[in-house]
């Protein structure tokens, strides 16, 4: 079964950190761009960052920048998205995509795979 299950979210207070986790089945992110991004209640879809297959080049967009880390392990099959100094503006629902173009992933279209998403929740 081909998907994408990202995991890892929950509650975190101003300041922390959390890391995202998206495991893909069914396919091999060797061959495939991954990128993250979130939805917050009554906003856009926002993408947040994206990691070639090839390479391994990352992009970020500037309101994570700094603060966000996308990795790959390969072994696993799995993508991270490490966030430190999490803020409230950062709650929303965050979901990883596959697709074979990093530079179309990045920008939210053609996607093969979306994950169902992940709640993170930056509260005191």
């Amino acid at each position: 079964q081909v998907q994408l299950v990202e995991s890892g979210g929950g509650l975190v207070q101003p300041g922390g950190s959390l890391r995202l986790s998206c495991a893909a089945s069914g396919f091999s992110l060797n061959f495939y761009a991954i990128a993250w991004f979130r939805q917050a209640p009554g906003k856009e879809r926002e993408g947040l960052s994206c990691i070639s297959s090839s390479d391994g080049n990352t992009y970020y967009a500037d309101s994570v920048k700094g603060r966000f880390t996308i990795s790959k392990d390969n072994a696993k099959n799995t993508v991270y998205l490490q966030m430190n100094s999490l803020e409230p503006e950062d709650t929303a629902v965050y979901y990883c995509a596959a697709g074979v173009s990093v530079a179309h992933v990045r920008e939210g279209y053609g996607i093969d795979y979306w994950g169902k998403g992940t709640r993170l929740t930056v509260s005191s």
